[in-house]
């Protein structure tokens, strides 16, 4: 072997890894601006006057229409030449929806910015994992993930805290959404020089496969089930806060924090995750997936106390679902199915998401601890059903 041959696969290394980061800021903005805004939306929504139902609504709507649209861009990605203009669009619409919010002076504007901002991230994230995976073959899987997932919780840390600032000192909304505008902006830029240094993403994965079906893999399709019911049973953070809201747990304004130390868990927990996945294998998800199970029984049952350990719970389990989980699906599909294969994963994961929320909203009404037990056994049921994929797939994944 050359001298030059190491020399250059040293520049490969370096250069996948500076593109990991560079995804990983760009998320680190992105996240400031539209978690910022998600950690007070059913406040404004009702300073606006809209009501319980109507929130809800909105919630459930945005939710369904941005996993949907992932299915769509994510087919269109596999295409050449379309990656970077389907990112421009997706990332155009998720971050400039939040800074309008205000100038929306009724509800009803408001709930149609929410919609846009969750259709927007939908185009663009399937589109993103794709890109990352490719990076991701050359510094390991686990690890890229695991940092773009840190550096993206990061920014969700970042930006509710950000936001119960501006509220702190003024009171005030429409200026609240206002300061979200310049992680916005700078978003947009580092997405345009990622776009001048690295034109062509696809590269970093180069390699010649052999031919292969156009089909899914039969094991991803197994997978994705044992996914959709982690998801079925996860609860999500606006229930989590309606739930504190109603019961007086924390002071409201404490609320954001809450959900800030959850994504500072998720962040912690995704760096982890992904490092010890390159170096114990997909056998780590089964761990990770048993923790986080009691993560509603201890939030919603647990008490102050409960409630600080179930957060930590489910700041994992957010960081389990953004590091191994789509190392996970890198490792099944071919590079020139992931964009398709992540816009599947995402679909049905929003599907899943949805459908367990109304589930356990209908469940909360009739019994708290029926609702939380429920979601503990959604979550067991998802655990046996990746169990039995590994088993069946006698998964032997390697790192890279």
């Amino acid at each position: 072997m050359s001298k030059a041959e190491p020399m250059a696969s040293q520049a490969s290394d370096h250069a996948a890894l500076r593109f990991v980061i560079l995804l990983g800021v760009l998320s680190l903005f992105a996240d400031m601006t539209y978690e910022g805004a998600r950690s007070v939306a059913g406040s404004y929504l009702a300073v606006l006057g809209a009501t319980g139902a109507i929130v809800g609504l909105i919630a459930g709507v945005g939710e369904f229409a941005g996993y949907g649209i992932r299915l769509f861009s994510g087919i269109l990605s596999d295409r050449p030449g379309r990656s970077w203009w389907i990112m421009a669009m997706g990332y155009g619409v998720n971050l400039l929806a939040v800074p309008m919010l205000a100038l929306a002076g009724r509800w009803e504007i408001a709930a149609a910015l929410l919609v846009l901002e969750r259709i927007g991230k939908g185009i663009r994230t399937p589109v993103r994992d794709a890109m990352l995976s490719h990076a991701a073959e050359i510094t390991g899987r686990g690890k890229a993930f695991g940092l773009h997932e840190a550096l993206d919780q990061i920014g969700a840390i970042l930006g509710p805290v950000i936001v119960a600032l501006v509220l702190w000192h003024q009171h005030a909304y429409p200026l609240t959404f206002g300061a979200l505008a310049l992680p916005a902006l700078m978003a947009l830029s580092v997405l345009g020089a990622a776009r001048v240094a690295y034109p062509d993403p696809g590269r970093f994965g180069a390699t010649a496969e052999p031919e292969a079906s156009p089909a899914l893999p039969r094991g991803f399709w197994l997978y994705l089930a044992g996914v959709a019911l982690f998801a079925a049973g996860f609860v999500d953070f606006a229930f989590i806060a309606f739930h504190l809201e109603r019961t007086g747990l924390v002071a409201r304004p404490w609320i954001p924090i809450a959900y800030a130390i959850a994504m500072g868990t998720d962040a912690l927990a995704a760096l982890a995750l992904g490092w010890a996945w390159d170096r114990v294998g997909p056998r780590l998800l089964g761990g990770g997936v048993l923790f986080t199970a009691l993560a509603a029984p201890m939030i919603f049952l647990g008490g102050p106390v409960g409630l600080m350990i179930g957060l930590i719970m489910w700041g994992t389990g957010m960081g389990l679902q953004e590091s191994i989980m789509r190392a996970l699906l890198a490792a099944q599909v071919p590079s020139h199915r992931r964009g398709t294969a992540y816009g599947i994963f995402h679909t049905i994961y929003g599907f899943a998401w949805m459908m367990g929320s109304l589930l356990l909203g209908k469940l909360y009404d009739h019994s708290v601890p029926i609702m939380a037990w429920s979601a503990f056994a959604m979550q067991i049921g998802a655990l046996l059903v990746l169990l039995y994929w590994a088993e069946r797939e006698r998964i032997t994944l390697s790192a890279s």
